[in-house]
């Protein structure tokens, strides 16, 4: 579990430090070459993020005694990565305006502040959003693991109630045969206490006669 946590650690430091390199070259970038560092740095973020997530499913796997000090440290990666994301929407934002002066000509200062504004507004909205989305992912992640133990203590609870038919239907068995014997004993000893009854009561005859015709003779 821990050395898995670690492998996760390591690609999480190799991938921000690559984010990080790349996101002071983004400022000095222009067109085509802009785009494109920033298509490989968005890919990156999603890969960190993927991280992350794997990193927060292991730690609550881990025992409690270890699982605060894991936790406190994928709490500071957390933050790094949202301060690594304000920075490459400031510098995806360097550079705009003078490119655009460059096409059209000066703009007005007020206006440029406003859609500057405006364009951060709708960041933090897409911010948000996302943050509810992997909420909402987390919740889905952790709904499928309660609802895939449950199924399996259903599935175990099923096998022991099974193996509790399958023993009563043996002790049933075992019960009918002890009764059919305990039977046949039964019968044998009633049998047995006849033929004594009668072999006794021949035995006095006989020695009633005896008696009889010795006194007479």
């Amino acid at each position: 579990m821990a050395s898995l946590l670690d492998s996760y650690e390591q690609q999480y430091s190799n991938v921000t430090a690559e984010i990080t390199n790349k996101i002071a070259k983004i400022a000095k970038l222009s067109g085509g070459e802009k785009r494109h560092m920033v298509t490989n740095v968005e890919k990156q973020m999603e890969e960190a993020k993927e991280l992350l997530e794997q990193m927060d499913l292991e730690v609550r796997d881990i025992p409690s005694k270890e699982r605060q000090k894991y936790a406190t440290r994928l709490k500071s990666y957390k933050t790094e990565l949202g301060k690594l994301e304000k920075d490459f929407k400031k510098a995806k934002l360097h550079g705009a305006s003078g490119s655009r002066e460059e096409l059209l000509g000066p703009d007005d200062p007020s206006h440029s502040e406003d859609q500057r504004t405006r364009l951060l507004d709708n960041t933090e909205r897409l911010e948000r959003s996302g943050r509810k989305l992997e909420a909402g992912y987390r919740m889905a992640v952790e709904t499928e693991q309660v609802g895939a133990d449950i199924l399996e203590n259903l599935h175990q609870d099923r096998e022991k109630i099974q193996r509790s038919r399958d023993r009563l239907r043996e002790t049933d068995s075992d019960l009918g045969k002890s009764s059919r014997i305990l039977s046949a004993m039964m019968r044998r000893i009633i049998q047995n206490r006849i033929v004594l009854f009668v072999v006794i009561a021949v035995i006095i005859l006989v020695i009633a006669l005896t008696i009889y015709f010795s006194t007479r003779s």
